[in-house]
């Protein structure tokens, strides 16, 4: 079986909320704020008469605090925080939420060959992208392979039947930075769907998930960005609905030593930075976690290797690769199909 079957339903079987056809002069109502070390925006057209605006604001507030205290490497209490600070090997107790985040993250790393993996955030830390600050050199090579020794997804378990999570290394450490975004998308857009939300964009941090049409009555236009570090433009606008979208890119995050750029992009099997010639992968999918993660692997895995990936397993990814001084777009047959819907 294909993995995008194994981990997500096609997009084309995603249930469908009915909802109310939009006027071009509708305004979408808007809910924004600060969260999860980012900023949530959530655009609705035309919503249910019944929906309280600022009763939804308090759910939506609750449930990122919520997830922030389950999933944090920022908060020191928080039940991700005590889990890494704990160095026993024995069996920890957390939330069903962390527990099936974990699994479902172990799963991706499992399929992937390692190309993502949530226990790489030392590695992360050592090269300066953590938030133990810069670094202007690269780091000692034997600092490297000491860390590699300590990290590993092989070395972490989880057990949702009690829920609980397990390492095998004491000094084993989780991040769930490239999954937990998009985790926290689809969980407001679930509290839209449960109040029959039809028409709805969600972003947490640039993670999006769209659901019907925007004020226009057209599919949601997402702009995909041009990967260079000197500004913000555009490549190319893609219309969706009904499907989630996130993107991982090398060119903002970054330094410089000797006149080679080292980014933050940390392949979790070798310890250091990627080095291939692909700036961004775009992956669209049922669900923001799947989206955020997988984009993370594929951005890992280079163009090669990572697009025959997706075309193997039926993934919708665009790469934006570095060609001849400019960037040239490389899209698995899914992305294709899905974007010309």
């Amino acid at each position: 079986m294909r993995l995008a079957m194994k981990l997500l339903l096609a997009l084309t079987s995603a249930g469908v909320v009915a909802c109310a056809d939009p006027s071009p002069q509708d305004a979408p109502q808007e809910l924004t704020g600060d969260a999860m070390g980012t900023s949530f925006s959530i655009k609705m057209v035309s919503p249910p008469d019944t929906i309280d605006l600022e009763a939804m604001r308090n759910k939506v507030e609750r449930k990122l605090a919520m997830i922030e205290q389950q999933m944090s490497t920022y908060i020191a209490d928080s039940e991700l925080s005590r889990f890494n600070a704990q160095r026993s090997v024995e069996w920890f107790e957390v939330s069903g939420d962390l527990c099936r985040v974990v699994a479902e993250a172990l799963a991706l790393s499992a399929v992937t060959d390692g190309a993502f993996d949530v226990t790489v955030g030392p590695l992360v830390n050592l090269w300066g992208f953590g938030p133990e600050g810069q670094v202007t050199e690269p780091p000692d090579a034997g600092l490297i392979a000491a860390l590699l020794r300590s990290i590993g997804h092989d070395a972490l378990h989880a057990d949702c039947s009690v829920p609980a999570l397990r390492k095998d290394l004491p000094d084993l450490y989780v991040d769930l930075s490239a999954f937990a975004k998009g985790y926290g998308v689809d969980e407001l857009a679930a509290l839209l769907d449960a109040v029959e939300v039809g028409n709805y964009l969600v972003e947490i941090g640039g993670e999006l998930r769209m659901r019907g049409v925007n004020a226009e009555g057209e599919y949601w236009g997402i702009a995909i960005e041009t990967p260079t570090p000197a500004g913000r433009s555009v490549q190319t606008v893609v219309r969706l609905t009904n499907a989630a979208v996130a993107t991982s890119g090398d060119y903002r995050n970054f330094f410089e030593h000797d006149g080679q750029l080292y980014s933050h992009a940390i392949d979790p099997r070798t310890g250091h930075p990627i080095s291939h010639d692909a700036a961004s992968v775009t992956v669209i999918a049922e669900t923001a976690a799947f989206a955020d993660a997988m984009a993370t692997a594929l951005l890992v895995m280079g163009p090669d290797q990572g697009l025959e990936f997706a075309e193997r397993e039926g993934i919708a990814a665009m790469f934006l690769v570095r060609h001849d001084g400019g960037v040239e777009e490389r899209a698995s047959t899914r992305f294709a199909d899905e974007v010309s819907a």
